[in-house]
């Protein structure tokens, strides 16, 4: 079995359209898996690394962060924690229909939609005031009925609002929506997930987007927030971290199957995407995440 499949999570919500849930340190909660909700997490307490899709962070008490249907996900307390921790995390689960009927009966709400959108790759709102989030959770927790939905609602435009998001993971990070030129961008943008191994030029992308290639490279970093050559790199380096946690490969062969010429191109891309080595990327993700499968090797 491949190392990178996370645990399957069946979440129940026959009763209820979002769930509440909230956990301490250490837990069997804590564990790399994910499932079809949407979730808003919270860490009220103790630091460690985040591991979002392919994304690798530290966290520490107030980060709050939002991850899409199913994209693995775990938050490991650093091991000098040695403490029982009684209450680490906060967090609400919700489906993506249920989102869908709100926005289809209260256009308003699509704003909040487009957020979600984002939240498929997973989203860190840096800098959100913790006191305010965790409120946010406490009203959640302590109302039922459609009190808690109001409470859920008012959360999610309140984050909606707040101006730094950064995006996690590379898989799935750009969504296109609406309009004829994100439509052609969306075409490429499909074309180098799907070919990220070949050689993939501006002039060939250009084609496929039926632009010259100044239209083109405006209306690509228009529409993506990227330039050309920076998406087609990040594309490769989100691959190449899937090659790292799933295989024992060399890093150079991984180099090379993610469309990289050479393995300092490929290590210099790694380092300031990843802000660590290909070979440090794999060691903390098995040690952190798995770390049974070191003890038995």
């Amino acid at each position: 079995m491949s190392i990178i499949t996370p645990k399957i999570e069946l979440v129940d919500r026959t009763l209820r359209s979002i769930r509440y849930l909230e956990h301490g340190w250490p837990t069997e909660l804590c564990r790399w898996h994910a499932h079809e909700e949407y979730e808003l997490h919270l860490v009220v307490a103790t630091r460690g690394k985040a591991f979002v899709g392919d994304y690798i962070g530290e966290f520490e008490p107030g980060y709050l962060y939002l991850t899409g249907p199913h994209l693995p996900h775990n938050w490991v307390t650093d091991e000098v924690n040695t403490d029982t921790i009684p209450l680490r995390d906060m967090l609400v689960q919700f489906s993506h229909e249920s989102v869908e009927k709100l926005a289809s009966g209260f256009p308003e709400f699509a704003e909040v939609r487009n957020m979600l959108m984002t939240a498929k790759s997973g989203i860190l709102f840096e800098g959100f005031n913790a006191t305010f989030a965790r409120g946010h959770m406490e009203s959640i927790r302590d109302h039922e009925g459609p009190e808690r939905i109001l409470a859920f609602i008012r959360f999610l435009v309140r984050l909606n609002e707040h101006a730094e998001k950064r995006v996690l993971s590379v898989e799935k990070r750009f969504q296109p929506v609406g309009g004829t030129k994100h439509a052609r961008i969306g075409e490429v943008v499909d074309h180098i997930i799907a070919n990220y191994k070949n050689e993939i030029t501006v002039a060939n992308a250009a084609d496929i987007a039926g632009m010259t290639e100044a239209t083109f490279s405006r209306n690509f970093q228009a529409v993506t927030g990227h330039r050309f050559v920076e998406f087609v790199n990040s594309v490769r380096i989100g691959k190449a971290c899937g090659m790292l946690y799933a295989s024992d490969d060399p890093v150079m062969a991984i180099c090379h199957q993610a469309g990289f010429n050479n393995i300092a191109n490929f290590n210099r891309h790694f380092l300031k995407l990843k802000g660590m080595t290909p070979t440090s990327y794999r060691e903390t993700a098995r040690q952190d995440l798995f770390p049974e499968a070191e003890t038995t090797e």
